[in-house]
């Protein structure tokens, strides 16, 4: 027996000591197949340059391509066959409604895909939240679509992109993602991308969720603690493929003094929807009511939300007569997230009960 332990070569010897009774050596030596992930880079912090090391929070965006991206962390190929694609190349502020629209039927072909297992879409922080929401309400897949940035340039000392990166794509390969919405990944946490928003602009972990995050990652393993409630995706009433424009909805901020300027603006400018960012309930100083009235008779819709940081709630006809007004509530959404959700909801209904109905349900 001696001899013929001793045939074998060392590594193989104290393998066949560690296996299971009853464990074919060929069963623990098959190759796990890796998922197929593809990285569509938009630009951003996380593709941002600083003039020195010291620079965190000075830097140009949207610098690096996406292959070098990719090169800059090598231990991705051990968690997904991976590969880039530079979608465009600008910082998230300047993103513009055909900026969404194209991403969205981009990744929508992507999704479709056999060949596709995952998607990670590298992002500017400033507005990621909106474009995690966007897709969360229009890409008809159950595969995950995980979105990541960045607070930090890659050139910063402890810059944050290389890990949030790599999380990302953890999270896309792991099939215990399927079927949970759109997903941003960023400070080791998973949120679900109906709910986070970015609450600081100065710290790593910038990026919260008023209901808490959907899990965390932790050395390339994800872990799952709640599931999002909201209809998303695959169960989405909204398709992509039928968006063809977003109508235009403005934002208009209220504050101690408002009077009706801004919306009288941005009616004239043809905004087929105005979401009123309120004090508290999202409350409408009395100045401003009777031209809020006026517009919606004139066929604008009004949605009331909230300025609040983080959990800001509008419910109905709490503040205002809501049912009186004909005006819509945007439940728990936030100004900009209320926002998308009316763009994309207006593209199919012009109807307020039908518009508060989709409030509720997404």
């Amino acid at each position: 027996m001696k001899d013929v332990l001793h045939s074998f070569a060392p590594g193989v010897l104290a393998l066949l000591f560690l296996l299971p009774q009853g464990v074919q050596a060929k069963e623990v030596a098959a190759p796990q197949q890796l998922a197929n992930v593809v990285i569509l880079a938009t630009g951003g912090t996380i593709a941002g340059a600083g003039a020195s090391a010291a620079n965190s929070a000075t830097y140009q965006a949207a610098k690096v391509p996406v292959e070098q991206l990719i090169a800059g962390v090598p231990e991705l190929k051990q968690l997904a066959n991976v590969r880039g694609e530079q979608v465009f190349q600008i910082a998230s502020e300047s993103i513009s409604n055909d900026n969404l629209l194209q991403l969205g039927k981009h990744v929508a072909q992507l999704a479709a895909s056999a060949e596709v297992d995952g998607i990670v879409i590298t992002h500017g922080t400033d507005t990621l939240e909106e474009t995690a929401y966007f897709l969360n309400l229009v890409e008809r897949t159950d595969k995950p679509i995980v979105v990541v940035g960045s607070m930090r340039p890659g050139t910063a000392m402890s810059a944050d992109g290389m890990l949030n990166l790599y999380n990302a794509v953890a999270v896309a390969s792991d099939q215990s993602a399927r079927g949970k919405g759109v997903l941003v990944t960023l400070n080791d946490e998973i949120h679900a991308g109906r709910d986070v928003s970015k609450s600081v602009n100065i710290k790593t972990e910038a990026f919260k969720s008023p209901w808490g995050p959907l899990g965390m990652v932790v050395e390339g393993k994800s872990y799952w603690f709640r599931l999002p409630a909201k209809r998303h995706t695959a169960q989405s009433e909204f398709d992509i493929a039928k968006i063809s424009s977003l109508p235009r909805v403005d934002i208009a901020y209220g504050y101690g003094n408002v009077d009706d300027t801004s919306y009288k603006a941005f009616a004239q400018a043809g905004a087929k929807a105005i979401i009123h960012a309120g004090t508290g309930n999202g409350s409408v100083a009395s100045r401003v009511v009777p031209t809020l009235q006026a517009l919606r008779k004139d066929g604008l819709q009004v949605i009331r939300s909230s300025h609040v940081n983080q959990g800001g709630f509008v419910l109905r006809n709490a503040e205002q007569p809501d049912d009186k007004n004909d005006w819509v509530v945007a439940h728990d959404l936030n100004p900009q997230k209320a926002r998308i959700l009316a763009s994309v909801a207006l593209t199919s209904t012009q109807d307020s009960r039908e518009l508060q109905r989709i409030f509720w349900e997404y």
